[in-house]
């Protein structure tokens, strides 16, 4: 991840928990979002999910209930943790796209 990146992330409070040669893991509270990292520049965004109790979970909509589903585990999401998802995904695409040309 380049330092350009990791600053445009932390204007929106975001930061680096992990990173290898073409993945970077960033978190905001207890969410999260994997993104792959080519020459710089980040072609692709994985899911966002959040740590729960029970590990990783990824928001899913199940017969238009919000879940969040990780191994071994499927808990209902309540509106708060929607929201803060949502927030988190959007900050983040907004943070990403802003150093494209």
């Amino acid at each position: 991840m380049t330092s350009e990146l990791a600053a445009r992330l932390a204007l929106y409070r975001i930061e680096l928990l992990s990173e290898s040669k073409e993945y970077s893991l960033v978190a905001r509270e207890s969410c999260f979002a994997l993104l792959r990292i080519v020459e710089g520049s980040v072609p692709g965004i994985g899911s966002s999910g959040m740590m729960t109790e029970s590990g990783m979970a990824y928001l899913v909509w199940r017969e238009d209930q919000p879940r969040l589903v990780g191994k071994g585990s499927d808990v209902p999401a309540r509106a708060d943790q929607v929201e803060s998802l949502r927030a988190f995904a959007g900050d983040l695409k907004i943070a990403l796209e802003s150093g494209e040309e």
